[in-house]
């Protein structure tokens, strides 16, 4: 069994450099490694070029980002052991040390899936939750992969580090489902602040705080802000305020915003639970030599 001693020092050095350049690569990490794995298990292959790109799916396009970090980590990782660390398990490593480097918990990452032969583009378009998605549709993706409704609200929680696009939220500040009014679930002074931000035909790529107040410090304030009405995405604020949630994740997102403990301790089984979705072992899938393409 070939063995590389250093994998954990060269990715959290990689992961250290890009989050000094820019905080926000946080974030970005860690919601590769779950586009990862909620398409085809966690097997790299949003990391894939090509047609069938994951990268040109709705949830990724013009959003997932990190991928040039991955690269110059699996970079350094193939000089000091080449062809023996997968890029999933790159991904699986850089996500937990960005949210340790943001302040959050950290965990022993389990080590050995192998790389997918190909991407998904169409799996990706179905699986991926959507900022639009009911809170039934959301528990329902979790479902499929496995994952359960305290699965959905403490990875949610991811939600404590990084930034939203006006495209994913405007349609909560004017007119939203057709109401000829603003979502009443957000605040209102919140909606002023956001309009400003998002005017009608601006770009839909300027971006704010996820978790406003709390931007870049993994902590349990993102539930806070949810019984406050200050969720960004509606599908963060509908954990809390939807007719559906009574039942099943509001009363976790209470014991969140309470209490920190309970957060991070199910927030780290989930990201153990979700880095296990499907993995290939074994003689399944490869070791890629570069992550965008598979070895030729």
């Amino acid at each position: 069994m070939k063995t590389c001693p250093n994998i954990l020092q060269i990715v959290r050095r990689g992961v250290q450099t890009a989050i000094m350049t820019e905080m926000r690569m946080a974030a970005s990490l860690l919601r590769l490694h779950f586009h990862d794995c909620f398409v085809n298990g966690c097997d790299g292959s949003v990391l894939l070029d090509g047609n069938d790109s994951e990268k040109l799916a709705g949830a990724n396009l013009n959003s997932a980002r990190g991928f040039e970090v991955i690269d110059s980590i699996k970079t350094a990782v193939e000089a000091s052991c080449p062809g023996v660390v997968s890029c999933a398990d790159i991904l699986a490593i850089a996500a937990r040390d960005s949210v340790l480097l943001s302040g959050g918990p950290t965990w022993r990452v389990l080590l050995g899936r192998r790389d997918g032969l190909m991407a998904n583009q169409t799996g990706a378009n179905n699986a991926l939750p959507s900022p639009f998605d009911s809170l039934g549709t959301i528990i329902s993706k979790f479902a499929a992969v496995g994952l359960n409704v305290t699965d959905v609200v403490a990875l949610s929680g991811g939600h404590t580090i990084g930034l939203a696009r006006c495209a994913t939220f405007s349609n909560r500040l004017l007119n939203f489902s057709g109401t000829g009014a603003p979502d009443t679930t957000i605040d209102t002074s919140l909606v002023s602040d956001l309009r400003s931000l998002c005017p009608v035909n601006g770009d839909g790529n300027t971006a704010t705080p996820l978790d406003r107040n709390s931007t870049d410090l993994f902590d349990n304030h993102y539930f806070k802000n949810l019984r406050n009405k200050k969720g960004i995405l509606s599908s963060d604020q509908i954990l809390y305020s939807s007719k559906e949630a009574n039942s099943t994740t509001r009363p976790l997102v209470e014991t969140y915003s309470c209490n920190s403990n309970a957060f991070v301790m199910d927030f780290v089984n989930s990201m153990i639970k979700m880095g296990n979705i499907s993995p290939l072992t074994g003689t399944s899938g490869k070791i890629r030599n570069n992550c965008r393409a598979i070895n030729s």
